[in-house]
């Protein structure tokens, strides 16, 4: 319901995890009214503080209870309906940097959420599915080599049937980048060369 609906919606939003508070605005034309901000609540009781966005897609968010181990609650601000992802999957606290997550509808509508959980310099990768509510494991080949802890992996951003994430060695060589696309119909990986950036004064 949640992916037919969002289609057909003009309405977008910009929610805002802040200090005490989760703030709702209106974005018309490129720009904030002050007047249709709204504070709304989490509907898991969590304060704000502890909760972390680690993907969006479609208006529905995947969010971790930092307070919690190994929490992570998938969220429909609009509606206020949640759900608790199935726990049987982590053996470790979500890091911020360390995993990263996308998300996608795959083509018999199903929700699915991709994960990657790095520990001790091996990287694994598994999809959730909401209508099966069970993780399984996705096979990582060609990008086992961005294990190391000395990268940093972007959120998942969802594009014509691929989930594509930059990856960034902040290490050594410093600043090299890579593109890591995930085929969500294959379920294969493949790494793209980072465009060039050219060098220009601030």
């Amino acid at each position: 319901m949640h992916s037919r609906g969002i289609l057909s919606s003009l309405q977008k939003k910009l929610l805002s995890l802040k200090y005490n508070s989760i703030v709702v605005d209106n974005i018309v034309g490129r720009n904030l009214e002050a007047d249709t901000s709204k504070t709304i609540n989490s509907p898991f009781n969590v304060h704000p503080y502890f909760l972390r966005v680690t993907t969006s897609f479609n208006g529905l968010l995947l969010v971790c209870n930092e307070r919690i181990c190994c929490e992570l609650i998938l969220w429909n601000p609009t509606t206020r309906r949640f759900k608790y992802l199935a726990d049987d999957y982590f053996n470790h606290n979500f890091d911020r940097n360390s995993d990263t997550s996308g998300m996608y509808f795959d083509d018999s509508n199903d929700l699915k959420v991709f994960h990657i959980k790095r520990y001790r310099n091996v990287v694994n990768a598994r999809v959730y599915s909401r209508r099966r509510e069970s993780w399984r494991m996705i096979n990582l080949l060609n990008v086992t080599n961005f294990a190391s802890t000395y990268y940093s992996w972007s959120p998942g951003i969802y594009s014509d049937k691929s989930i594509y994430l930059m990856v960034s060695n902040y290490w050594f060589p410093p600043g090299k980048r890579h593109i890591v696309a995930l085929d969500v119909l294959s379920e294969s990986f493949r790494t793209l060369p980072f465009p060039v950036v050219m060098e220009v004064n601030p």
